[in-house]
């Protein structure tokens, strides 16, 4: 949706095919952390009005990334760089009202319910997509956005390969009340917390509120342009966001039983529950009192890098060619960097200055190099073959981290070069162009 965004703002026609039936369909994962990379992208490809609804509708930003053991004492708590303009700092989201921002001036532009099936080659250089329902459509570009499972790219690289990285997560959401917020460190409460415990076990947790209360109302304090922008934005019809808290739990997929991935959101709690009996009551009070309905398991993938293959008339952006774990949490800013790196080859299209296929070419010459960068170095932090995962070695590695962490916890200047590190791995200070 960024990407069609900005396209249609350089004056090309565009149509976007979504799989979901309706506007406020499916269930598309909680928070997302918008660094510097995506939100450059985003005030570059967004409608300037619609970018400043964006960061109107943005969850208020973390403060601190603080690493805990399970038993919730502070291993070390890194304060995030605040943001000094509006590309800057680490923007937290919600998935579904980042998702509802999107939509928001393009419902002229999207088809909804409708399910890609392949595509083919025209004589005249066009290519032609085919859906499940018997529609078609041409157009001079195909561009795959359609995630880790895309059937475009199964068509178009099929020796491009997404494999298992060795990690289930599960996932779920509770509401944020106060004695919900209380079960927390204050620190975590204002920002993000990473519990690493024993066995390879890794919890993350979100604290997310919004500028609008239970009701879908601006909240008191809100104030000026902001809560304007809340009242008069449309898309808050469709997104059933409220404050939250968020956790992920996740370990080596042979820690998991076989069939995890076929169970429900009252079985995943207690599971999670079953393998963190020795976690402070708080986290395990937070497990219990997630929503059933939220909770899934999810498989996580990674792409195997290719080399560049011959350009075509069919590109590809996102997690369609560089699927990620979480490590590196720069997923999201990766595809939304591919969206603006796109937008820009295809604006030198339009103004003459390269061919179609040039500007193609040049876009994935560039998205290649940093989406397969980010792939590995994404893989090697969160993978069910490092160290932390194995069952006597793990515990020396956690000792060993949280040796490191303590140490550093102590020194300012190694506490403000990890804290400016995850500001860098996450586009601050990088060039975009």
């Amino acid at each position: 949706m960024a990407l069609a965004h900005g396209l249609r703002r350089a004056g090309f026609d565009v149509v976007v095919y979504e799989r979901d039936r309706t506007r406020g369909a499916g269930l598309h994962g909680y928070r997302v952390g918008i660094g510097p990379d995506g939100s450059a992208a985003l005030k570059q490809l967004l409608p300037p009005a619609l970018h400043e609804t964006f960061k109107a509708t943005c969850a208020r930003p973390p403060r601190h990334f603080v690493m805990l053991t399970e038993r919730l004492r502070t291993c070390i708590d890194l304060p995030l760089h605040p943001a000094v303009d509006e590309e800057s700092g680490e923007r937290s989201v919600s998935r579904m009202t980042l998702r509802q921002v999107l939509f928001t001036g393009m419902e002229d532009v999207i088809r909804f319910g409708r399910t890609f099936t392949h595509y083919e080659q025209r004589p005249d250089g066009r290519v032609t997509a085919y859906f499940d329902d018997g529609g078609e459509d041409t157009g001079d570009l195909l561009v795959a956005a359609d995630g880790a499972g895309s059937r475009v790219r199964r068509q178009y690289l099929p020796h491009a390969r997404v494999e298992d990285a060795g990690i289930i997560s599960v996932a779920a959401k509770l509401p944020l009340t106060p004695e919900s917020r209380a079960l927390l460190p204050q620190s975590v409460a204002d920002g993000i917390g990473l519990v690493l415990a024993p066995h390879g076990h890794t919890c993350i947790l979100h604290t997310m509120e919004f500028p609008w209360d239970r009701d879908g109302l601006v909240k008191d304090g809100i104030g000026g342009n902001d809560a304007d922008l809340v009242q008069r934005w449309p898309g808050l019809l469709f997104d059933n966001t409220r404050d939250y808290i968020n956790w992920g739990f996740w370990a080596s997929a042979d820690k998991f039983p076989s069939d995890v991935l076929k169970r429900d959101g009252h079985q995943l709690i207690e599971l999670v529950r079953e393998m963190t009996p020795k976690w402070h009551p708080n986290l395990r009070e937070l497990f219990r009192l997630a929503d059933p309905s939220t909770c899934f398991p999810i498989n996580i993938r990674t792409s195997v890098p290719v080399p560049q293959w011959p350009t075509g008339n069919v590109t590809l952006i996102g997690d369609a060619i560089h699927t990620m774990t979480p490590g590196q949490g720069v997923g999201a800013n990766t595809a939304l960097r591919d969206a603006a790196l796109l937008t820009r080859r295809l604006t030198d299209f339009r103004d003459g200055r390269s061919s179609l296929r040039e500007a193609v070419r040049a876009y994935e010459t560039k998205m290649i190099d940093y989406g397969f960068e980010a792939v590995l170095a994404s893989k090697a932090q969160t993978g069910g073959d490092q160290l932390i995962h194995r069952p006597y070695l793990g515990r020396l590695a956690l000792a060993a981290l949280r040796a490191q962490f303590h140490v550093a916890s102590r020194i300012p200047s190694a506490r403000q070069r990890m804290a400016d590190a995850l500001h860098t791995r996450r586009g601050g200070d990088r060039d975009q162009v």
